[in-house]
């Protein structure tokens, strides 16, 4: 498992404890770290604390792509993975075909059997969303 996987993996732990305990995210790393450094700079705190700052858009983008779903009737699991996707994705840090290909798989090894395809279609519709945005001339 490669480093970004593995943050990956720690920062849907951090955006899990937080949403199941409904504590603040940043609370949760805090703890995280003085139980296990993750570096200052790690790109699992960054990424944690990037979707608690931008949970409430990236929900609703999320729940624009999910289609007869609501958010809070998702598995815990696949809800954060989703958010920390969208953050991905709108970052533009990692390629949409990345994040969605790690997203996917950590659906595989952390949540239910149906998870990995319904987060792939998520993402697949909120990566063409934000594909045609980029595409639109801008005023």
């Amino acid at each position: 498992m490669g480093a970004r996987t593995k943050a990956r993996r720690r920062a849907v732990e951090i955006l899990y404890e937080a949403d199941i305990r409904g504590i603040e995210v940043g609370t949760i790393a805090e703890q995280r770290v003085a139980d296990r450094p993750l570096g200052e700079g790690s790109y699992a705190l960054r990424a944690a604390t990037g979707v608690a700052s931008l949970q409430p858009e990236l929900d609703a983008e999320l729940a624009d792509c999910a289609e007869g779903w609501d958010l809070e009737r998702m598995p815990v699991v696949d809800r954060n993975l989703l958010r920390l996707a969208a953050w991905e994705l709108r970052s533009g840090i990692v390629p949409a075909a990345v994040v969605i290909d790690e997203a996917v798989e950590l659906a595989r090894q952390l949540s239910t059997d149906d998870s990995p395809r319904f987060v792939n279609g998520i993402l697949a519709r909120l990566a063409a969303i934000q594909a045609e945005r980029a595409e639109e001339p801008q005023s």
